[in-house]
């Protein structure tokens, strides 16, 4: 993925050192620095809040775009609306659960547990999701309804 380097410039360009960010996430600082360095995947409960504080957008942080922010952005993710979505695009795409499971190396149970709206969708399976489809990480949280595609933006 691509969001380390971006969480690193994004820090230190409001003058803010790991420990900071370790604090405000309530996590060790050691995990933060996994995060910055992508030792270790961020999960995307940690990414919204980062997303939050800066005000930018998940595409932004994920290196989709160079667009910092969207109209009407949601600080919240909906697991219902972000289900729906998810659902919505692997339809549309002409997926099974079982064939989009395959494609992101999941269980078919973690795609139904998604759409139901059980768990928030994993940073790799978003982040996989929406670079092989054009589709906007923030449209697939729920966040934005526009845009749902990148070449949107």
């Amino acid at each position: 993925m691509n969001y380390g380097k971006q969480l690193e410039i994004l820090r230190e360009r409001e003058g803010l050192s790991k420990t900071n960010m370790a604090k405000y996430l309530n996590i060790d600082i050691s995990l933060y620095v996994k995060y910055e360095k992508e030792k270790q995947t961020i999960p995307i409960k940690h990414l919204n809040v980062i997303c939050n504080y800066f005000n930018v957008s998940f595409d932004y942080i994920f290196g989709f775009t160079n667009k910092k922010m969207y109209n009407n952005y949601l600080t919240d993710i909906d697991l219902i609306k972000s289900g729906i979505k998810l659902k919505e695009i692997r339809k549309e795409k002409m997926l099974t659960q079982i064939q989009l499971a395959k494609q992101l190396n999941i269980a078919k149970s973690m795609i139904g547990a998604y759409e139901h709206g059980d768990f928030l969708i994993s940073t790799h399976a978003l982040y996989a999701i929406c670079k092989k489809y054009n589709i906007s990480a923030d449209y697939l949280l729920g966040k934005v309804d526009s845009p749902k595609y990148l070449k949107e933006i």
